[in-house]
Order: structure tokens, then C-alpha cells, then sequence
């Protein structure tokens, strides 16, 4: 049960390309959700540490926004190798700080470090357009960065979100103060390590704190673009302080995503897409998870038979070792969040078919495991079938009139993916056309780096993962040329 030994070296802020202490010396303890027991202190920034942090990233700016297109290419792909010779390491880390199975967080790197070569492909393609007015006459069109780029990010992707999203901006020659997650910081503050050598002073600026920390970065009046990765009221929070400043946002926020089973479907294959898409190795704590299982009434037993067993063959247990796949809930608060769904849908008259509460294995009882929970008979009047809940929990729903089911598919705020399975063609491609969602899988699973990821509704504000995420780091300018 005890964790395996982390080398984690008393670090401060990373501001302007030093490893600076809080200027007010606060700091905060990084819990292992495993065993509750204390990893780290990790340094609180105040507004203090933000204001820095900004002033390093604008001096930083004057430099960086002119070092030539492929020397900054070069320095993305630098950090990519290095990402990949810590692959290992950073995995454990965001294991051990997380609780999600140390095999994702490995798949995490790896995706990481294609995205940063990704983007640094990219950067030749930011390109003007030219018009033609007439004689001695020239207007074109530029694309330039911002300046000073605001990245918060959430604990379920610890250091994946904080390099990964870091890529475009990067890449269009801004720079970044990014705010790591609260929950998990430790491995945000390895990325400032690692970025130490590539790139000039103050390209990269890591703070870790609170949402004050988060709320004083995103008030800052030298932070002209934002991007956000986390809940729907944490977005709006967001939204109202950025827009009394009218500064650029993305928002990537919360589901209640549902998988939608059609008649024709093979249970098992119908049941084990579900379990996939509830990623059960972060524990359901993720915007994209499938926990809205729409089945067909002709499925119903089928499908809800194998969903039981399938989850009940997952293995619970510590996230650190490769036999494991689902792992602690992140924190305390969180847990309590989760059980609390779990005693409403009791209460609200689900019926519950496994899981609701701490795995059997008295080796886990410190930590804080929830086993994977599903729940039966559920009703979008309940709040485990309208809420997003964000832990290890499913929910069935059955259909059996088309129009009724795209109603409860769609009925809600959110709108981040959906995932159909069905035979038939015809009837697939209809329902992704009208269902509200930014990503839709038809019987398949995974993302494709290139393909634009995004929310519709509440979950979100533009596309990530592509080349129009590329493009909002830059603003245009025209310019009308005569000679």
C-alpha cells in the first residue's frame, strides 16, 4: 500500500526562468488520495506572485514573438524528447498526486509529446491572406500573437493539459503563465524543469494555488487570451471577470454525455464501449465520460447484465501498479461530492445494480476508492441523471421511441460528446446529425490528434487539438498598403 518513493525536490514558483519562493511564503500540502498521506508542501501564489509571473511572460514576449518560426518549432520539439526520456517518471508522479492508473497517465505523455510535435509542424501554416485593390495598391492580412497567455487547467490531465495546451500559444509565439491544478500540482512544477534550457526567460511561467490564484490570473489587464479546462460554473466565473476586460476565451468544461444503443447493437460490445467510455482509469473524473447509458428496452436486461459485469472485473486498487485501472477519487471534497450523488440516486429511486460505495478490500479503506457504480431505472428528473457528477458512476435509461430519446439525449446543458452504437448506417449518421454535441463517436472510442475536440451549449468555447486552436492564439491585423 505504501507509495513508491517520488523524487521531488523542494521547488518554488517558476517565474521568468528562475525558480522563485511565494512573496508571501504560503503554501499548501499535496495529498496522496491513496493513503492520505502528505507528499509535498507546494508553494501557494498570491496576487503578488501573479502580478510576477505577468511581467515576466510580457518581457518575455518582446523576445520570443521575434525568435523566428523554426527556431520556435525546434524548441516544442526539444521539450517533446524530453518529455518522452521522463515519460515514466511523469506518469508515477501524476499516479501517485492524482490517483488516475499509472497506464493513462503513461498514455498521457505520449500524447503529449505528439501534440508539442503536432503544433510545431504547424507553425509554417499561420498565414495572411493578400487582396487586391487596384493599382499600386496591396492590403493583406497578419496573424500575431496575443502576448501574454493565461492557461488553467484541472487535475484529471495533470501535466498532460499543463504542456499539452501550452503547445498552441506557444507555438504562435505568445507567451504562457499557467496555473496548474490545486488538487495535483506536483508534476506542473516538473514541466518548469524541464522547460528550463529551451526557451528564454519568462516564455514559460508555472504558479501553483487556488482558485483565488486562478481568479487574480484571469483579472490580470496584461492577460489578453485565456484558456480554461474545468467545470460549467467555474467557465461562467471566468466568462463574467474576463468580459469586463473583452479578453479572448476558450473553454473546454464539463458533460453528462450519453451512449446511445440501438436495437441491432451487440450487447457485450455495446456494454464494454460504454465501460471504455466512462474512463474508469480516472475514475469517471473526466468532461468526455459515456455516464448516460441510453439503451434500447429490447437490450435493456442484456445490456445492463453485462455492464455489471463487466465493471465488477475492473480492477480497483492503488494507481501505481500496471494491474490496476481504477484508482482513488483525487480528493476528499471530491469523494464527498461523488457519495453524495450516490445517496440522492437512493434516494431519488434508482435502483442500484453494483458499486455505491468503498471497495470490500480493506488494504484501500484509507484511501479514498469509490468501486465502479451503476445505477438502473434512472429518470432525467434525478440529479444523477441531469448532473455532471464526475466520479466512477453510471447511469441507465431506456428508450424505446426514437424522438423521446434524442429529447433526453439533448434535454440537458451540456453538450460535449455523444457516442452511438448501432448497425445501422443510415440511422447513426442521422442521430450524430442531430444530436447536440461538439464530438460524436459512431461504435468506436478514442481522439485523433488534428481532429477538432469541443463543446457545444455550456461545455464549451471553441475547438482544441487542431489547427483552429493554432489560430486562436493569433489576432488579425490589416494592413493597406499604396505606392
Amino acid at each position: 500500500m505504501n507509495a513508491p518513493e517520488l523524487q521531488l525536490e523542494p521547488r518554488s514558483l517558476y517565474i521568468g526562468g528562475k525558480w522563485v519562493a511565494p512573496v508571501e511564503g504560503k503554501s499548501f500540502a499535496s495529498i496522496n488520495p491513496s493513503n492520505m498521506e502528505k507528499l509535498a508542501d507546494v508553494p501557494f501564489a498570491t496576487e503578488a506572485d501573479v502580478d510576477r509571473a505577468v511581467a515576466a511572460a510580457k518581457a518575455g514576449f518582446r523576445e520570443w514573438s521575434r525568435v523566428p518560426i523554426k527556431e520556435r518549432a525546434r524548441c516544442l520539439v526539444l521539450l517533446a524528447e524530453r518529455i518522452e526520456k521522463h515519460a515514466d517518471e511523469l506518469a508515477l508522479i501524476d499516479a501517485v498526486d492524482s490517483g488516475n492508473a499509472i497506464t493513462g497517465m503513461r498514455g498521457d505523455m505520449t500524447w503529449t509529446a505528439d501534440s508539442l510535435r503536432y503544433f510545431a509542424g504547424l507553425i509554417t501554416e499561420i498565414k495572411g491572406e493578400t487582396f487586391s485593390q487596384g493599382p499600386r495598391h496591396l492590403n493583406l492580412t497578419r496573424r500575431q500573437p496575443y502576448g501574454v497567455v493565461a492557461k488553467i487547467n484541472p487535475f484529471n490531465h495533470p501535466f498532460r493539459f499543463c504542456a499539452e495546451k501550452a503547445a498552441a500559444p506557444l507555438a504562435a509565439g505568445n507567451c504562457v503563465v499557467i496555473k496548474g491544478s490545486e488538487q495535483a500540482p506536483l508534476s506542473s512544477l516538473r514541466l518548469g524543469e524541464l522547460c528550463d534550457g529551451i526557451f528564454p526567460a519568462g516564455v514559460v511561467n508555472i504558479i501553483t494555488g487556488d482558485g483565488a490564484t486562478g481568479a487574480a490570473l484571469v483579472r490580470h489587464p496584461d492577460v489578453h487570451r485565456i484558456g480554461f479546462v474545468g467545470s460549467v460554473p467555474t467557465g461562467r466565473a471566468i466568462a463574467r471577470e474576463a468580459a469586463a476586460g473583452l479578453k479572448r476565451v476558450s473553454f473546454e468544461l464539463g458533460g453528462k454525455n450519453p451512449i446511445i444503443i440501438f436495437p441491432d447493437a451487440d450487447p457485450r460490445k455495446a456494454a464494454a464501449a460504454a465501460i471504455k467510455g466512462m474512463n474508469m482509469n480516472r475514475q469517471g473524473q473526466s468532461c468526455s465520460s459515456t455516464s448516460r447509458v441510453l439503451v434500447h428496452a429490447s437490450l435493456h436486461d442484456a445490456v445492463a447484465e453485462e455492464l455489471v459485469r463487466q465493471a465488477e472485473a475492473l480492477p480497483v486498487g492503488v494507481p501505481w501498479r500496471d494491474e490496476n485501472e481504477v484508482g482513488p477519487i483525487v480528493s476528499e471534497r471530491q469523494f464527498e461530492r461523488v457519495m453524495g450523488f450516490i445517496a440522492s440516486a437512493r434516494s431519488d429511486g434508482a435502483r442500484l445494480l453494483t458499486g455505491g460505495g468503498r471497495p470490500s478490500d480493506a488494504v484501500l479503506q484509507r484511501g479514498l476508492f469509490i468501486a465502479p457504480t451503476i445505477f438502473d431505472a434512472v429518470t432525467p428528473a434525478m440529479r444523477i441523471g441531469r448532473e455532471e457528477i464526475f466520479g466512477p458512476v453510471m447511469s441507465i435509461m431506456t428508450w424505446d421511441d426514437y424522438e423521446d430519446m434524442l429529447a433526453k439525449a439533448n434535454g440537458l446543458e451540456y453538450g460535449l460528446t455523444a457516442s452511438i452504437v448501432t448497425n445501422d448506417l443510415g440511422k447513426a449518421m442521422e442521430t450524430a446529425d442531430r444530436i447536440e454535441a461538439g464530438y460524436v463517436w459512431i461504435n468506436s472510442n478514442g481522439r485523433y490528434l488534428g481532429a477538432p475536440y469541443g463543446g457545444w451549449k455550456q461545455s464549451g468555447i471553441g475547438e482544441e487539438e487542431c489547427f483552429d486552436e493554432l489560430l486562436s492564439y493569433t489576432q488579425v491585423k490589416n494592413v493597406n498598403l499604396r505606392w
